[in-house]
């Protein structure tokens, strides 16, 4: 079994979401109690959401736990920091045709949020980063075409 690697705010971010799912669990139960009470299932419109409801949201709980069972979580706070990109790192980098800063966190898949700078580990810009150093001008072909960057700092947040 693979391990995925995930960050200790997307460890948090899904125990919250189990949690709140876990919580849901009870509420779909009696909306199905309630349902099956008014009679016909066949025609029972509020019977057969309940139970789609229910169906999702035991596949979601189902989906989280297997993930967090399978994670490694990975904390760069606790690692000393020697300027090699690694998972979990903030990376600024500055974009050597353009003259554009950007920075990045390096995440798992499930954290991976662009708007936010959050690069899944498995994207071909993290891919391209990962084992470089801080000053490091790296060539990263990406669906976009080729981007050349300068790497001016790597912080373990």
């Amino acid at each position: 079994m693979e391990k995925i690697p995930m960050t200790v705010r997307g460890e948090q971010q899904l125990r919250q979401e189990l949690d709140a799912l876990m919580k849901r669990r009870p509420q779909i139960t009696e909306a199905i109690a309630e349902a099956r009470e008014l009679g016909d299932l066949k025609e029972n419109a509020e019977y057969h959401a309940a139970r789609e409801e229910q169906g999702i949201c035991e596949a979601q709980i189902r989906d989280i736990e297997y993930k967090l069972s399978v994670s490694q979580v990975i904390d760069v706070t606790k690692m000393t920091n020697t300027g090699k990109v690694i998972f979990g790192a903030t990376v600024s980098l500055l974009d050597i045709n353009t003259d554009d800063e950007v920075t990045y966190c390096i995440v798992g898949d499930d954290e991976a949020d662009i708007k936010r700078g959050l690069i899944s580990v498995n994207s071909p810009i993290a891919r391209g980063l990962i084992g470089k150093q801080e000053g490091d001008e790296v060539s990263i072909a990406t669906p976009g075409g080729k981007k050349e960057f300068e790497i001016e700092k790597v912080e373990y947040i």
